[in-house]
């Protein structure tokens, strides 16, 4: 790659911040999260779950770069999950993390919502 360049999945995000770039394939909009995830940094992730106006909205979060997540990232998570469902859509986690994935389950977040190992199981229904 020339100097400048980065891949197109990887994200050069500083510890203790988060980086979430939304972009949608095939109508389901896929939000990529890269860093930390708690109180700090919640609110670029919080935004890019809202979405009031579409119908049957469907939500990929692509979590493969996401390092950590406290208590903050699971309640945005369950609400999103609420709002989604309850508009007729769907939310899925593509590729949390080993760390990540722990956390879902001692929640039991995995149980609610969909999580799946890639991105690209997550986008086939």
């Amino acid at each position: 790659m020339a100097e400048g360049e980065m891949a197109d999945t990887e994200h050069s995000v500083q510890p203790g911040q988060l980086s979430v770039v939304s972009t949608a394939t095939d109508g389901i909009r896929v939000i990529t999260v890269a860093g930390e995830i708690d109180l700090d940094t919640i609110e670029p992730l919080r935004q890019a779950l809202d979405v009031p106006d579409l119908p049957q909205p469907r939500i990929v979060v692509d979590m493969h770069q996401v390092s950590f997540m406290d208590s903050t990232g699971i309640n945005v998570l369950i609400t999103a999950y609420r709002a989604l469902t309850g508009a007729g859509g769907w939310i899925r986690l593509a590729a949390p993390s080993e760390a990540v994935m722990r956390t879902l389950q001692v929640v039991g977040v995995d149980t609610l919502i969909d999580c799946r190992e890639t991105l690209h199981h997550a986008l086939t229904t």
